[in-house]
């Protein structure tokens, strides 16, 4: 029986989300017991239940004072995870995704010898994105772990480029797995209906809302499309411009969990226009979905897409972008919503790979050692 500490302790968004279909992946495989640990304020928690892998919800924060009032107490927070780890006692950590706090939890693995695994899915912060310290805190954390898992060799080879320090630490690439919204439209093979353009995710300048405006502009206003626009960014002149355009509508707010799924199966064609890329959450799970997928070739994009059905490259530049968009919506193309049915698959395949893995590249914990010095003795 393998032990495995799943932990995330992000309150919303693709970090828990990640966790937790990691976690239950996990937990599917013959002989593995899994723990989850998220924050007791995660937007996720309310939702899980009878899972099959054990729940551990720890209290962190919600906002910036909170945030530092914890900074305070992380002494205390030590202790009670050194105390929940023995109750625990896994043989594997993995850091699903780095925060601001996980310094601690890896404190406490290292006391008690239990080796780490950190998932990477960013080498830097992106224009715009990420918190303050948050990169310099992951370094550290990375520094600490025993193995390295990214979900593109651009994140690989960008980590390595970043810090010299981390080149000599296993590095495993896997592949980032869709998730699973339960999207649905019973409207989504009608051809008389426009066909429909959905931009999901924080609306940041480096997601290319510069490029997706001009591009949108150049299409015909003729009734043959339409597009959403939604996910939680600043109030910009680019947004205002977007929601000016006929046939375009922004929805600037953070999208509920819930509500995801009912977007993406409304929509066609997911519309990637990002000015730099590690990877893609949305375009995964855009795949397993049978979305069309338009995407510009920059960053590990076109590591994780190329070779994909229904998925159309454009240069990062609005008229390239356009001229893709055009063409796909001349073809009037729908989706084809029955591959979603791959996505438990690839999720378990990933699990398996990252078991294998963690089986081979990862030190002995000191209940392994006692256990194979006991077998030697015996022979």
């Amino acid at each position: 029986m393998r032990r495995i500490l799943v932990w995330q302790w992000g309150r919303r968004g693709a970090g828990p989300k990640f966790a937790v279909e990691l976690a239950a992946a996990l937990a599917r495989l013959p002989n593995h017991e899994v723990i989850l640990s998220v924050s007791q304020k995660a937007e996720i928690l309310p939702a899980l239940k009878n899972t099959p892998y054990a729940l551990w919800p720890v209290g962190t924060y919600t906002n910036r004072p909170e945030f530092f009032l914890r900074l305070l107490t992380l002494p205390f927070l030590f202790v009670r995870l050194l105390i929940s780890l023995r109750k625990f006692r896994p043989e594997i950590a993995i850091c699903a995704m780095p925060g601001l706090i996980d310094l601690v939890m890896a404190a406490a693995l290292r006391v008690l010898r239990i080796p780490l695994a950190v998932i990477v899915h960013d080498a830097f912060n992106h224009p715009g994105d990420g918190l303050p310290l948050q990169m310099f805190l992951q370094k550290i954390l990375l520094r600490r772990a025993d193995v390295l898992i990214v979900l593109t060799q651009h994140v690989g080879k960008a980590l390595e480029e970043s810090d010299p320090s981390l080149r000599g630490l296993p590095v495993v690439v896997l592949s980032h797995p869709p998730f699973d919204y339960q999207e649905s439209d019973a409207s989504c093979q009608d051809l008389e209906r426009p066909v429909r353009l959905l931009m999901f995710g924080r609306l940041l300048a480096y997601k290319g809302l510069d490029i997706l405006g001009d591009a949108l502009k150049r299409l015909p206003s003729n009734g043959r499309w339409e597009c959403i626009i939604a996910g939680e960014g600043p109030e910009t002149e680019v947004l205002h411009r977007l929601s000016d355009i006929t046939g375009v509508t922004v929805d600037n707010r953070w999208i509920p969990e819930n509500e995801v799924g009912e977007l993406i199966g409304w929509s066609d064609i997911l519309l990637l226009p990002y000015r730099e890329a590690s990877q893609s959450g949305v375009g995964a799970t855009a795949l397993a979905a049978g979305r069309w997928i338009v995407a510009t070739s920059v960053g590990g994009l076109t590591e994780q897409l190329a070779g994909q059905e229904r998925v159309v490259f454009s240069q990062p530049d609005a008229a390239d972008f356009s001229a893709v968009l055009k063409g796909l919506i001349d073809r009037n193309v729908r989706p084809v919503p029955e591959v979603a049915s791959k996505v438990a698959g690839e999720w378990s395949a990933m699990a398996q790979q990252m078991s294998d893995v963690l089986r081979t590249r990862l030190p002995l914990t000191e209940a392994d050692e006692i256990s194979r010095q006991a077998r030697g003795l015996r022979h």
